[in-house]
């Protein structure tokens, strides 16, 4: 196989600067003379130590065949396997095209770095040239000795009764009702027994190996004995192909047709061999089909009733390993077949795609045959002291007197005048007692012998085709486990003579087991999403929003009118609707869904774990993988957000469907296998992180830009107002314009929705990207500071002198972007306070244990205590954001930026905007730059509501009502509610009589306003 691949042959073979040499040394081998051929060798002079390293392995091979070859001769009377082993290596060498030319080659490079030729060159060479034409040295060689050795007449012809009824259709094992325990209710306790226990569970086709082979061999008793031609006959209706090892097969009828049409007198024969072709082509397809699906049913049923009475597997174990060997049978007949069957009639009986129940099947009576009962060992046991009885042997330590008392019974035999042949009941009581030493003894290796599946490890094509063809048919999902399963038993292939192949069998059988449980957990988690996707449509219609149809409908019922559905609106069915059925055939979406998981569920539960090489396989794994990494991705995707038309679902309506995904997939912990509590847990917490684990943005992401570029962007441009009565943004109506409503994304539910979904992590992210925008803006604010600086300090020191600042207010730049910028600044740390807010009543309600005694903590610590603490800049955003993007070297810009905030109110044209955001703006940055500075904040306060209580009177004395006409709406922005000021400088600096007729001049201003608009 190495050297007929391109990939994996020699490099030598493959190199132009080669082929003189290859040429010469095909055409002189084995005589080559290496001395004298410079001219033709020089290439292999050249490289003759990399020659020998590279082809040892090689070479070694083939002098290993010619050792096995001397050994034959002598153990060749009594072995039928070392016969059709030997004659299979022969054959593979025969097929090996470069066997010459490797050979040769390294022989060369042996002599040239040695000095000699290699001590078994020259009988290597020689058995290569002999067996050019295998099979006709082999019938040479095996003629005399077959003769002397009666090798067709006893051996073979010991086949013939067990053959014949291995070979049985269908209907023959129906009407004898083949592997039934049922079938004779008063004998089902009783151990099975048989005369050849042995060879019940023996590989039919090791059987035909031995019948083509050996008939191959000593071929002269097929002319002279009936019986022999009979059983040749019947094999050579079995079978079209038989294996010689792993992946190469012999074509039977080709390959003897060819040997006995070059004889004389096998006339007869070869017309006998091509009438047996004609009817294995025509009848063995649908025999064997026929045979597998008796096998479905009675393995089935044999399975059923091990499980619902496990103590019958002792007494029957027999009938365990005949379901088990028949089952292997069928499936390297069906494998074997399928690759090299191309052309026929009825190719469905080369394609089954339940293939997957036969090892499914055979995999359950292997696992109960791993976990023997108690019962099975004290039923093996008495059988034992039977036998032992019988045959009068010492009693004493089993195992001792399995090693010798076998020995000496066989020994005994042979001294003895008497044949066993002629003696029958002593090789049946031989016979059961191997078979049940071998139960005790060895049941794992019994259990390899007639469940090993390892040849698929050659013949992956197929492999996959039938795993495809099992994922198509419904039925059969619940047996796809079979076949990770069966890449555990490719570790069989190896071999210690061949430890330069473990490692690519080992990458064999891990990639098709990874690549199987990887598709079927695939599927699962797909089939898993697809039946939340469902229960949050059923989910979607319990939202609120779509109870005021149902509400109107039953309104106008109650009042009988007759309402008219508006065109293009769906009608809606009432919830609950789609679980009425007039009849219980009809099948709805939801009914496939579960019953396609169901079966999916059963093939994921089928074992916890497996061993691949040294490797233990978790199927639960790579689901729980799967179905986390949908996860993520599904809520991504019920957040619907459109970057280009900035659209997105509502947090509230998000988590709702959220809850309906979380809430399905917890009810199937105990039916998927997988750690579902950690699967939610998992996806759940990466959707509060900027990114989740496969680099995909997360909701956090989605919901921080939008509320950033969304929400808060409309609400600067005025599009969009806070109600503080509300407790959320509003959107106000712009005619040609249809707009969101910022109030159904920004009240109370939909904040704690928001702190539900993202979690801590992802509101520390959201508050963030808010402070990072608030820091922006307040750069820009120093910037205005500096720009104005001097003008600032001769305010702040001249503010009451009335004619100084009518000529110093002027001289300002830039009033209108600092209202502008600490707007959206009061914008910002407005909503980042509802989303506070949002979380800490989250918090209460999922922690009130741990909420309280912070709460109550907060009651004893008081403002000035807690601004005190110079480190607790850190623990501000606020202040951490300013602190890292301050100037250096200008102090004096956070003492007069608060001079430049009343001058710049006085301008204020009133617009409709957010400019009551102003407030908390001013508050919150006055605290952040007062503690950055280590200056007062109360004091500061105070002079900066000073400066403002004077502006406003002097604004008072204004004759130009263009001016003053906002001077009500800045009284009521400048009550400050801090934690830094007390009523009493409050009301020293603002009484309350000023804001109570603010407030009354504010109110009437509206009412005629709205009766102007009314009137209009």
């Amino acid at each position: 196989q190495t050297c007929s691949d391109p990939k994996s042959k020699p490099p030598f073979l493959l190199e132009k600067s080669m082929e003189s040499s290859l040429k010469y040394i095909n055409k002189k081998f084995p005589n080559i003379d290496v001395r004298n051929s410079t001219q033709h060798l020089g290439p292999v002079h050249r490289e003759k130590a990399e020659i020998i390293r590279f082809l040892t392995n090689y070479y070694q091979s083939f002098v290993d065949v010619m050792e096995f070859r001397n050994l034959n001769f002598d153990f060749t009377q009594s072995y039928l396997d070392l016969i059709v082993t030997y004659t299979s290596v022969i054959l593979l060498l025969s097929r090996i095209e470069d066997r010459r030319v490797l050979i040769g080659m390294y022989n060369c490079a042996h002599e040239m770095l040695h000095g000699h030729s290699d001590p078994s060159f020259a009988r290597l060479g020689q058995m290569v040239l002999e067996y050019d034409h295998p099979l006709k040295k082999l019938t040479e060689e095996f003629g005399p000795h077959t003769k002397a050795s009666s090798l067709g007449d006893e051996a073979l012809l010991s086949l013939h009764f067990l053959f014949v009824r291995r070979n049985q259709g269908a209907e023959q094992w129906r009407s004898a009702q083949l592997l039934s325990l049922i079938s004779t209710p008063p004998a089902m306790i009783n151990p099975a027994n048989s005369d050849t226990m042995a060879c019940e569970y023996l590989s039919v086709e090791v059987m035909e190996r031995w019948i083509i082979i050996g008939f191959l061999l000593c071929n002269g008793c097929l002319n002279s004995n009936s019986q022999c031609q009979k059983l040749w006959k019947l094999c050579l209706q079995g079978s079209l192909y038989i294996t010689l090892i792993r992946e190469d097969v012999l074509q039977v009828h080709k390959v003897t047709e060819d040997l006995f049409s070059s004889w004389k007198g096998y006339g007869k024969r070869v017309a006998d061999i091509k009438e047996s072709k004609e009817h294995v082509i025509a009848n063995s397809g649908q025999f064997h089909c026929q045979r597998r699906q008796f096998l479905r049913m009675a393995v089935k049923e044999l399975e059923t009733v091990l499980t619902d009475e496990p103590g019958l597997l002792g007494p029957k174990a027999l009938y365990v390993f005949m379901a088990l060997s028949f089952i292997r049978d069928e499936v390297t007949w069906l494998v074997r077949h399928t690759e090299n069957v191309t052309k026929t009639k009825t190719p469905e009986d080369y394609a089954d795609s339940s293939f997957s129940l036969f090892v499914a099947l055979g995999s359950s009576l292997y696992l109960h045959n791993l976990s023997v009962c108690p019962e099975e060992e004290s039923i093996i046991m008495s059988s034992f002291v039977s036998t032992l009885s019988s045959l009068n042997l010492k009693q004493g330590n089993w195992r001792e007197w399995r090693r010798k008392g076998l020995l000496r019974a066989y020994t005994s035999v042979a001294k003895a005048p008497l044949h066993l042949h002629e003696n029958p009941d002593l090789a049946k009581v031989m016979n059961l007692i191997v078979f049940h030493s071998r139960m005790l003894d060895s049941v794992e290796k019994v259990l390899v012998e007639t469940s090993d599946l390892s040849t698929f490890c050659f013949h992956l094509r197929t492999f996959e085709k039938m795993f495809t063809m099992t994922l198509e048919e419904p039925t059969m999902l619940r047996y796809a486990i079979a076949f990770p399963l069966i890449c555990a038993h490719f570790v069989h292939c190896t071999h210690e003579m061949c430890p330069e192949e473990y490692p690519h069998l080992k990458n064999h059988s891990l990639h098709h087991c990874n690549s199987f449980l990887e598709e079927l957990a695939k599927q699962t988690s797909n089939c898993v999403l697809e039946i939340c996707a469902e229960q949050r449509n059923l989910s979607e219609q319990l939202l609120p929003k779509h109870c005021a149809t149902t509400i109107s409908k039953a309104k106008n019922k109650k009042m009988k009118q007759k309402q008219t559905p508006r065109k293009g609106e769906p009608e809606r069915d009432k919830p609950g609707a789609e679980s009425h059925r007039k009849n219980r055939s009809i099948v709805t979406n939801m009914d496939k869904l579960h019953l396609h998981l169901t079966e999916l569920a059963l093939t994921m539960n089928h074992v916890h774990s497996f061993s691949v090489f040294e490797h233990t396989i978790f199927p639960s794994e790579y689901l729980s993988s799967h179905l986390e990494a949908r996860l993520n991705r599904a809520i991504v995707w019920l957040a619907g957000y459109n970057a280009a038309t900035q659209e997105i679902a509502r947090p509230s309506e998000l988590l709702a469907g959220v809850k309906a995904y979380i809430s399905f997939i917890q009810s199937l912990a105990q039916f998927v296998g997988a750690d579902v509590s950690r699967v939610i847990r998992n996806a759940l917490l990466q959707q509060t992180q900027p990114l989740d684990s496969c680099g995909e943005q997360t909701i956090t992401t989605l919901y921080t830009n939008w509320y950033l570029e969304g929400l808060l962007r409309q609400a600067s441009s005025g599009t969009i107002t806070l109600a503080p009565a509300m407790q959320a943004f509003v959107s106000l109506p712009r005619e040609g314009e249809q707009n969101f409503s910022a109030e159904e994304f920004s009240d109370v539910s939909e904040m704690r929705a928001l702190a539900e979904l993202l979690g801590p992590y992802g509101m520390k992210f959201l508050s963030e990207n808010l402070m990072w925008h608030v820091t922006s803006q307040i750069v820009e604010l120093k910037k205005l500071v500096v720009e104005n600086m001097d003008v600032l300090v001769q305010i702040r020191s001249n503010f009451s002198k009335a004619d100084l600042m009518a000529s110093l207010l002027p001289q300002l730049t830039g009033a209108d972007n600092v209202l502008k910028r600490m707007t959206i600044i009061g914008v910002i740390l407005t909503f980042r306070a509802m989303a506070q807010e949002g979380l800490r009543e989250v918090f209460s309600s999922h922690c009130p244990f741990l909420m309280g005694p912070i709460e109550c903590l907060k009651e004893f610590v008081t403002a000035d205590t807690d601004i005190k603490v110079r480190d607790r800049v850190k623990y501000n955003p606020l202040g951490r954001s300013v602190s890292s993007r301050r100037t250096r070297g200008q102090p004096g810009a956070a003492h007069t930026s608060p001079s430049l905030l009343p001058a710049s109110v006085n301008h204020d044209p009133g617009y409709n905007n957010n400019i009551h955001c102003l407030t908390k703006a001013i508050i919150q940055v006055s605290a952040a730059l007062f503690t950055l500075y280590n200056k007062n904040i109360e004091t500061h306060l105070k002079e900066f509501l000073v400066v403002a209580s004077v502006s406003l009177l002097q604004l008072g004395q204004e004759t130009d009502k263009l001016k003053t006409r906002n001077r009500e709406s800045i009284s009521l922005l400048m009550r400050l509610e801090s934690s830094f000021l007390t009523l009493d400088m409050l009301e020293s600096c603002f009484p309350y009589v000023l804001l109570r007729n603010a407030y009354r001049e504010v109110s009437r201003a509206f009412y005629l306003n709205r009766v102007a608009a009314s009137t209009h």
